[in-house]
């Protein structure tokens, strides 16, 4: 969880104007306001972007608790965060954004989107700097400009990062797609670098789908799928990355799907071979779009997911992380013994891969 403060004192000092910031309305709520606008989705719910620690009814039908309320002492100091760690038997921590999923696709300004995502890569950079072995910082990557998106990409990994976030949502790259010439340096930046890619859920104003607008259907009506819907955005982002041939291009280019749970894989990479066997002529693929997975990607489990274990088991153990979302509402603590139970069938080399091993190998640990 972003200090509230983070790009008042991080971002470059010509953009400083223009800063990321949360501010109070006139009705009392607070709101995320990116480059002069304001992100509607969660004005009057900002604590709801954390909430471990309190009951999600008292997040979502509050609009009084601020930011902070939502943020354990854990989500921003790394001192606290690595007690947490210690309580729950997490060796290491490898770090994703909570504001940073909230911004993009609000401002269409290549130069400021950059000066975002390089204030926040220093932010986490110094965060991390506290235990460097056990918290692992993830640069932000907005992708507006290729070239920019790469000289941020080679100066974060020179700073110590050790992945890449990028937002699955269209509007965030200026609806470019992943083929788009643009962005061809940015995967060559990233296989050169050995340093993967993520995708990772999104919080936006903006719709979907046509099933439902965020801003005026009623959370009561849509909320759960809203949700649920989330893990759609990363799905859809995967399966552009892959069809559109940049798996195929770019060879060792790395890719993680995460929050996405992990039991939906084995059927999608059915589907996705099935008709592949039909569309390989319209395709840009010369192998089955299993074998890209298998040659190139991971997914990430949820704690609480019940079939895991013949997933991996079917799939093969060497494809899966695992992922707590600490500090977020729908986190819980507990999670490692959790997911320790739904994979106890599994050997235990194979358990290994899951909890650790993977990771490790996977972001070059």
């Amino acid at each position: 969880m972003e200090p509230r403060d983070l790009w008042l004192e991080y971002l470059d000092p010509q953009f400083r104007d223009r800063a990321i910031h949360i501010e109070t309305d006139p009705k009392g709520h607070e709101v995320l306001v990116v480059d002069d606008k304001p992100v509607e989705m969660v004005r009057g719910r900002m604590a709801a972007l954390g909430g471990i620690e309190l009951e999600p009814e008292e997040l979502l039908r509050s609009d009084e608790l601020r930011y902070e309320d939502g943020c354990p002492l854990g989500s921003y100091e790394p001192g606290a965060r690595l007690a947490v760690m210690d309580a729950e038997a997490i060796d290491t921590a490898i770090l994703y954004p909570t504001l940073g999923i909230c911004w993009e696709g609000h401002t269409s300004d290549a130069q400021i989107a950059q000066a975002y995502t390089r204030a926040y890569n220093r932010w986490i950079v110094d965060f991390c700097s506290y235990d460097p072995k056990r918290l692992v910082p993830i640069a932000h990557i907005n992708l507006l400009d290729g070239q920019l998106a790469a000289q941020e990409i080679r100066r974060a990994v020179g700073a110590g990062c050790k992945g890449i976030y990028l937002s699955p949502d269209m509007f965030a790259r200026g609806q470019k797609r992943f083929d788009d010439p643009d962005l061809d340096v940015v995967w060559e930046t990233a296989q050169a670098l050995e340093v993967p890619i993520a995708f990772h859920v999104v919080v936006r104003d903006d719709a979907t789908t046509s099933y439902f607008n965020p801003l005026t259907d009623g959370p009561h009506r849509f909320g759960l799928f809203l949700f649920a819907f989330l893990a759609i955005d990363v799905m859809a982002a995967f399966t552009e990355l892959l069809s559109l041939g940049i798996l195929e291009k770019y060879p060792r280019l790395k890719v993680a799907v995460l929050e996405t749970g992990a039991n939906w894989i084995s059927a999608w990479l059915d589907r996705l071979d099935h008709k592949f066997e039909v569309m390989e002529s319209r395709t840009r693929l010369r192998m089955r779009p299993s074998d890209y997975f298998r040659r190139q990607c991971i997914v990430s489990a949820d704690p609480d997911e019940s079939m895991t274990a013949a997933v991996v088991d079917h799939i093969g153990a060497d494809y899966f992380i695992w992922a707590s979302d600490y500090p977020h509402i729908d986190a819980s603590f507990g999670v490692v013994d959790e997911i320790r139970g739904y994979i106890a069938d599994l050997p235990i080399t194979d358990q290994r891969k899951v909890l650790g091993d993977n990771a490790v190998r996977f972001y070059g640990l």
